[in-house]
């Protein structure tokens, strides 16, 4: 009797689990659906529109007519290049905190943690017009620099938690056969935390390919990413649904694609240390 109630456990929370995770992705199923038909389908009640033409026109429109490529280049070129600066900064950082702690490490790491919890929109205009100054608008340097300034409080709280985890006999024992400071970080300490890194690199990735806010406040063009390039699909007219849901479809399938062929490097990276 308790087998058979434990199998029906099982089968209950499996269900739930796959109707929530099917509600979820419900919204990216329709729009990928969307993307398949005309304008003028794609306005159309659901089962008409399923029941009309499929065709690939709203996808020739948007690498055609709006210069996908240039989007998607800038999309690539951002958030990797603020992740390898963000890991550049912050696997020493959070080096120092894990291994030389000091009476301030939790208040300076909690002080970091709080800037990703103020609303952007807070310091939009000192941001904007220190961007004109500096002749940074519009520009990929910029969105490069200012991603990995969001993204690195984020990205030190996970590397610390990681290096947390390996025991500092280890670097000590580095030390006393002769390694110096840079060599103990990169030659030790990184390879034993592969896992989190790679974690770490992943999500700060994700993140700075979705973000929104400051790529449509300081781009317009030149390096405007896709986040951009989906926005531009809502003008004055009207909204281009079709035409919309391919931009989209196009924009979050890299990351997609990506994220389906890593999920064990990521799933490994941020349970690492939870079980002892």
């Amino acid at each position: 009797m308790a087998r058979s109630t434990t199998k029906t456990s099982k089968s209950l929370v499996t269900i739930a689990a796959w109707t929530i995770g099917f509600l979820i992705f419900f919204p990216i199923l329709w729009i990928v659906l969307m993307s398949f038909h005309t304008e003028g389908d794609a306005i159309k009640s659901p089962f008409q529109m399923l029941a009309s033409k499929w065709t690939f026109e709203s996808y020739e429109a948007v690498q055609t007519q709006r210069g996908y490529g240039k989007f998607f280049m800038n999309s690539v070129v951002i958030s990797v290049g603020s992740t390898v600066f963000a890991l550049i900064i912050g696997i020493p950082a959070a080096w120092s905190m894990a291994f030389v702690p000091g009476k301030k490490t939790k208040d300076v790491l909690m002080w970091m943690l709080s800037t990703k919890m103020m609303p952007a929109v807070g310091v939009l205009i000192p941001m904007y017009l220190g961007f004109k100054n500096l002749g940074l608008l519009d520009t990929r340097t910029g969105l490069v620099a200012i991603m990995t300034l969001i993204n690195l409080p984020l990205v030190i709280w996970m590397l610390y938690t990681y290096f947390k985890e390996i025991p500092g006999e280890i670097l000590e024992a580095a030390r006393m056969d002769g390694a110096t400071l840079w060599s103990e970080i990169f030659y030790v300490l990184t390879p034993m935390a592969i896992p989190g890194i790679a974690s770490t690199l992943l999500l700060n990735v994700i993140l700075a390919w979705n973000e929104a806010f400051w790529t449509l406040q300081l781009t317009t063009q030149a390096a405007a990413p896709l986040t951009q390039f989906i926005a531009s699909f809502s003008a004055p007219e009207g909204l281009f649904y079709a035409k919309l849901s391919a931009a989209s479809t196009m924009a979050i399938a890299p990351i997609l694609i990506m994220g389906w062929f890593s999920q064990k490097q990521l799933v490994r990276g941020l349970t690492f240390g939870a079980v002892k």
